[in-house]
This record gives structure tokens, C-alpha cells and sequence, in this order.
């Protein structure tokens, strides 16, 4: 019987691939942003976020703070790579979201497994970045494309297994001309994969756009699910399942992270699925891709490698990056 023998959960913020200076640019870039949310989740601007925002916040963006922070997350993301090579997956299933790499209001499916013999990379969006190399770490989104390999045959056979399962599940077998993986994905592979390719299932959940993001429960359900699919699977194939994104962006929350990663620690199903939709929006609703996650590994124990808030501006835009292993 194939069995999940690993959780993993990581954010995939650009900052990860930037050097401390660059934490302050890419802040610049958060006063045009139009999309900002205050900590209740509502639309606001710029100006009268940062007009509320305690002075301590000073403090916060040092250089040498922001240096210390850095890292710490390549230290966490060390820590994540070490243990998917330890736990000698045959397989890793991937849960990510997407930011309309791939979909578009022409089709937006709440839940899509690609089931491609390869799935394409390519530089687009988010992973085009305006600054000098020498600001980015040297593991940076490179810009040439390539191809990498799918676990089809299992994708297959997980979506089988959920559509029997009560779950409706959109499928993709080739992207439209142009069209790359999503940045969920991508980061996934040049991150944590230095060691030698995994064929991977990615599992696309749309956290972004409304009106049909799953909820907190349904995302549960359908890590529960695809667990079951899972363990139904013939031979002893060792699986890894993997949650990307998070936490909290493009405003730092830190008690409503670590509220989060206390949830996910208790094992508590309801805990999660009771978490106000009011603050998903944003970069916040990355954590449906955690908790889809973590109900695939409710049989596994959780351990925090670390939390760290990325501040990167007064007014307290940034990343709340979080690490962790279920084991």
C-alpha cells in the first residue's frame, strides 16, 4: 500500500530570492499596490495604513534585522529541502495556487490536477523581477524554460479516486501555447529539488479569485481525499505531500500566523475550517493550499522549523514566511 510519509509546508514569497536590499525595493512597490488589505481584511491604501501603524515599525526594517531574517529563511528552506531528500519519496503531490500563469476568467476550477507527462516552466510574472542581479540570491527564478517530470499515472489515479470520492476535479494534460507552470510550483522545483527531480502531481487550488475558492473545510476535505487516494494505490510507493505559499501577505500578521500554525499543530479539523473568510484574500488565502495539505498528513505530527515576519516597509507590508514538517 502506498502511504504518506511526509508533510511539508513552505512559503514561496519572492523575497525568499532576494537579498536583504531588495527587501526594501520591492517595498516601493507596495505603496502603488492597489490591492492592499488592511489586518481585517479590508481594501486600503497605502498612506492610511502606514498612518496607523505603531512607530516600533522602524525598528522592523533595518537593514541588519532584515539581514538576520534573511537568513533565517534560507536556513528553513535548507531545513525543507534536507527532509524531502531524507524521506526518499517516490512521489511528491503538490498543492499551489495560481496567480493566472495558467487560469483565466475564461475557466478559473476551484481544483485542477495536471496530468501531463512533463509540466513547462518558464519565467513569467512574478518570477520577471526589475532588480540588479546582484540583489538576488544566487538561487533565483532563472529565466531560461524547461521541462519537468509528472507522476501522470498516479495523478490519474488520485483524480479517480476522488471523483468517486464525491469530489468534482478539474484536469489540465497540456497548457496553452505560451503558458507555464504556476509560481507555487516553480518555486518547488528550483528550491527544493537541487538534489535530483521528483515527479511531482501538482494540484492547482484556486485561493485568489472569487466567487469559487473551496472553503477552509471544503480544503480539508480535499486533502483528506487525496490522502485516501493515496493509500489506495498499488505497491509501496512513499509518498510526500507538499503545501505552498503563506502565510500572511501583503500585510504582516503575526498573531494571525501563528493563531494559523497553532491550529494546524492541534490537529483540530474544525479549528481550520472555522477561520474567517473575511482575512482569505490576498496573498493571506495561500493558506487553503496548507490546509489541504494538512489534512492529508492528520496522521502525522507537525514540527514547526520556523516562523519568520518579513517586514519590509513602515507600514508593515511584507511576508509572514512560516517552515514545517509532518512527520
Amino acid at each position: 500500500m502506498a502511504k504518506v510519509v511526509l508533510g511539508l509546508g513552505a512559503s514561496h514569497s519572492p523575497m525568499l530570492n532576494m537579498e536583504p536590499e531588495a527587501w526594501l525595493e520591492r517595498g516601493r512597490h507596495d505603496r502603488k499596490n492597489s490591492l492592499l488589505r488592511d489586518l481585517s481584511g479590508k481594501l486600503a491604501k497605502f498612506d492610511d495604513i502606514l498612518a496607523s501603524a505603531p512607530p516600533a515599525m522602524a525598528d522592523e526594517i533595518k537593514l541588519d534585522r532584515i539581514e538576520i531574517r534573511h537568513a533565517a529563511n534560507q536556513r528553513a528552506l535548507a531545513a525543507i529541502e534536507e527532509a524531502l531528500y531524507a524521506a526518499k519519496p517516490d512521489v511528491l503531490v503538490m498543492f499551489g495556487d495560481d496567480h493566472r500563469e495558467v487560469f483565466h476568467d475564461d475557466n478559473m476550477p476551484p481544483l485542477a490536477v495536471y496530468l501531463g507527462d512533463t509540466i513547462p516552466y518558464a519565467p513569467s510574472g512574478i518570477m520577471k523581477w526589475p532588480y540588479h542581479p546582484s540583489l538576488m540570491t544566487p538561487l533565483w527564478y532563472p529565466q531560461e524554460r524547461h521541462n519537468y517530470p509528472v507522476a501522470a499515472d498516479i495523478g490519474v489515479r488520485i483524480v479517480e479516486s476522488m471523483m468517486e470520492d464525491g469530489f468534482d476535479v478539474s484536469t489540465s494534460r497540456y497548457y496553452k501555447p505560451g503558458q507555464a507552470m504556476s509560481h507555487a510550483f516553480g518555486f518547488v522545483y528550483w528550491r527544493l529539488m537541487r538534489r535530483g527531480l521528483i515527479p511531482a502531481v501538482p494540484i492547482h487550488v484556486n485561493t485568489y479569485f472569487p466567487p469559487n475558492q473551496p472553503t477552509p473545510a471544503r480544503c480539508y476535505a480535499i486533502g483528506e481525499a487525496v490522502r485516501r487516494a493515496i493509500e489506495s494505490l498499488d505497491g509501496d510507493l512513499r509518498v510526500v505531500v507538499l503545501g505552498s505559499g503563506g502565510l500572511s501577505h501583503f500585510m504582516v500578521d503575526e498573531e494571525f500566523d501563528r493563531d494559523f500554525l497553532d491550529a494546524l499543530a492541534s490537529k483540530e479539523p474544525g479549528r481550520l475550517g472555522a477561520l474567517p473568510r473575511s482575512k482569505l484574500n490576498s496573498g493571506n488565502s495561500e493558506l487553503r493550499c496548507w490546509i489541504a495539505m494538512a489534512g492529508s498528513v492528520d496522521h502525522l505530527d507537525m514540527n514547526l522549523i520556523d516562523y519568520i515576519p518579513c517586514y519590509r516597509t513602515l507600514a508593515g507590508t511584507g511576508c509572514g514566511m512560516a517552515f514545517a514538517t509532518w512527520t
